[in-house]
């Protein structure tokens, strides 16, 4: 049996995690907390700057109302880079945290809340 460590395919990472690391600077830890289920607003600095082309572009025009796991399938990018780069553009002042569910969330606004989430997990992986 003929093992190929260290030898071929296996030397470079894959394009798409290559990609992930130079989003983030590296980075796979968001400089805010933000769970799969938080939910961003778009804030006034966030809707008049000019962003541009590029992944924060891509957030920031459909984030809006959105959890964090729904914006990463709407942007087609794995979850922990959305994380990174939406905890970026709060930290900055052009998103905002809405809501998470908490101990004072109705049992309603938590389904509805976490089917959302779901919906979007579904739609990443």
């Amino acid at each position: 049996m003929h093992h190929n460590f260290g030898h071929g395919q296996g030397d470079t990472p894959a394009p798409s995690v290559v990609r992930s690391f130079t989003l983030t600077g590296g980075r796979a830890t968001p400089v805010v907390d933000l769970g799969f289920e938080a939910v961003v607003r778009v804030q006034s600095s966030g809707r008049h700057r000019m962003w541009p082309v590029g992944p924060k572009a891509e957030i920031v025009a459909v984030c809006d109302g959105k959890s964090v796991a729904e914006v990463s399938a709407a942007v087609k990018r794995p979850i922990g880079v959305v994380r990174v780069l939406l905890g970026d553009l709060v930290s900055e002042g052009h998103l905002a945290v809405e809501r998470t569910i908490t101990a004072s969330t109705s049992v309603d606004d938590r389904r509805e809340l976490l089917e959302r989430t779901l919906r979007g997990l579904r739609t990443t992986g």
